[in-house]
């Protein structure tokens, strides 16, 4: 089985990415969803940079990589970012939707949970993609998820699973992007237009920023 195939088999629409109004504003002046090595070496950026978090001396490896996930952001994450690191911050989140189409790319690597966790597999390929989808993922220590009946298909095993793109995303790719209100959706609008970035459609979606289980 390709990607391609597998992607088409599990209704697979969308890999995501979230970040605050600040991030996407350099991502529409840059055109591109940068690594964080790229953020820093960017003299346009580093004015704006306000990375999601605040440390990643636990994967310096992988620091030329973007990351983003299948399907559904990772809440984990996203919590740990938006009700901790950054609550009191005068700013709000999007998501960012790229076409599945980029996990054909070369040299993107797909893991099964958590970059830095212990129980991590990191590979490239269908192999690295299908066993992010395996029954059980180990995470670390004595801590798995699991695929239940009701789990869905679109969704790796474990939401923190990552993909990781090599150096930057263009957003020739982005299909669209969700915000939590109407207010949010015209300040992205207005960001694309003093930008000169072409027009992408911004949906109001507030139940996407939400754990559902």
């Amino acid at each position: 089985m390709s990607i391609e195939q597998f992607i088409a088999q599990r209704g697979i629409e969308s890999v995501v990415h979230f970040t605050t109004n600040r991030g996407s504003l350099g991502i529409f002046a840059c055109n591109a969803l940068k690594s964080r090595q790229r953020l820093n070496a960017d003299e346009q950026l580093k004015h704006i940079f306000q990375p999601n978090a605040k440390s990643r001396d636990k994967d310096l490896a992988w620091l030329d990589y973007a990351n983003l996930s299948i399907s559904r952001i990772n809440m984990h994450f996203f919590n740990t970012c938006s009700g901790s690191w950054h609550r009191e911050q005068n700013f709000f989140w999007c998501i960012f939707d790229f076409s599945p189409v980029i996990m054909l790319h070369e040299n993107v690597q797909f893991t099964t949970t958590n970059n830095i966790y212990s129980g991590n597999l990191r590979s490239s390929g269908i192999e690295g993609l299908q066993r992010a989808f395996q029954q059980r993922t180990h995470q670390f220590l004595g801590n798995y998820a699991e695929r239940t009946s009701d789990f869905p298909v679109n969704e790796p095993t474990c939401n923190q699973a990552e993909i990781l793109y090599p150096g930057e995303v263009s957003t020739r790719y982005l299909q669209r992007i969700y915000v939590r209100s109407e207010e949010h959706g015209d300040e992205l609008a207005a960001q694309m237009a003093a930008t000169a970035h072409p027009a992408v459609e911004v949906l109001v979606r507030p139940e996407l920023f939400e754990k559902i289980r």
